[in-house]
Parts: structure tokens; sequence; C-alpha cells
């Protein structure tokens, strides 16, 4: 039976681990980034993994893994944006950037739990291009509803679609590291 809530967590730690050492190299730089950029940078990871898996091969070194890292940090870097109010100049205190970044993570991660438990589970059964597909079509709402200056008459806000996109990241990272095994 698997351990998801362990799967989990290894690769939050991860992805954890770089956002830490990249905020101890450059700060917290990403602070000047608007919500649009963010959204942006995860564009383009998202689409050099559907690129990579559509030509079956890369000319960068660099494989998907880093990718799926990047629009989890990417992705929480958002959610901290939008907490803090947008972009701004001023640097956060590396303490209090791991504090938000663990709140965040921790409530996309409740999240997770209670859709994997009504849902069953079915990532496992997903291929991992089909969750890529997903993130893209996420991505795609995010900048709908960016564009639209954050209004809907229906649907939730940006926020749930970058949790989702955390979620499916860890997710096709869980699942490369299985069929690596």
């Amino acid at each position: 039976m698997p351990d998801t809530a362990g799967e989990f967590k290894r690769e939050i730690g991860r992805c954890r681990e770089i956002f830490e050492k990249k905020a101890r190299d450059y700060g917290t730089s990403w602070r000047i980034l608007r919500l649009p950029s963010l959204t942006d940078q995860i564009y383009i990871k998202a689409n050099r993994i559907r690129s990579i898996q559509e030509k079956g091969s890369h000319l960068v070194e660099e494989g998907v893994v880093p990718e799926f890292v990047a629009m989890v940090n990417y992705a929480t870097m958002a959610l901290i944006q939008i907490e803090l109010g947008g972009s701004g100049d001023d640097e956060l205190p590396i303490d209090q950037a791991m504090s938000l970044y663990d709140k965040h993570i921790k409530s996309t991660t409740d999240l997770m739990t209670a859709k994997n438990h009504d849902y069953g589970e079915a990532w496992r059964q997903m291929r991992v291009s089909s969750m890529v597909d997903l993130i893209l079509m996420k991505i795609r709402r995010i900048k709908q509803i960016e564009d639209n200056d954050g209004k809907t008459i229906i649907s939730e806000g940006v926020e749930g679609s970058y949790q989702d996109i955390i979620n499916y990241s860890i997710f096709c990272l869980i699942r490369l590291e299985e069929s690596s095994r």
C-alpha cells in the first residue's frame, strides 16, 4: 500500500530545501515579481516539460525533475505574494520567508489530503504527461483570471489553481521516483 503522506512529505522536503538554499543565495529577490510574472515562470517550466515529453529528448542538461521542483516553488511564491499583497521591493528575512513557505505548503498539503481521499488516489493511475497538461490548463485559467483583473463569475480565484499546480507537480515527482526504481 502506498505511503502518499510520506512520499508527499519527502518531495516537499526536496522542494523546500532548494527554496531555502536559493533564498540564502539570492535573498527574496522574487518579491519584485508580479503575479503574472510568476505565472509565466510556471508556464515556462511546464511548457519545457511538455516539449521534452513530445520530443523525447532535451539539449539543456537538466531534465524534468528540476522543472517540477521549480513549479512547486514558483507557485508557493505566488501564494506568498497574494498573502503579502503583491510585489514589492522589500526583502523578507529568510526565517519569515520559510515560515510563509511552510504555511502555504501545509494548507496545500491539507487540500491534497482531502482531495486524495475523495478521489481515491486517482493520480496514481494517471500519466505524468496528463498531469502536465492539467498544469498547463491551470496556468491558462490563472492567466485568464489575471487578464480579467482577478474577477470571476463562478470560479474560484487563482489560489486554488496555484495549489493544484503544486499538488500535481508533487504527484509527478512521486510518479517519476517510482518509475526510476
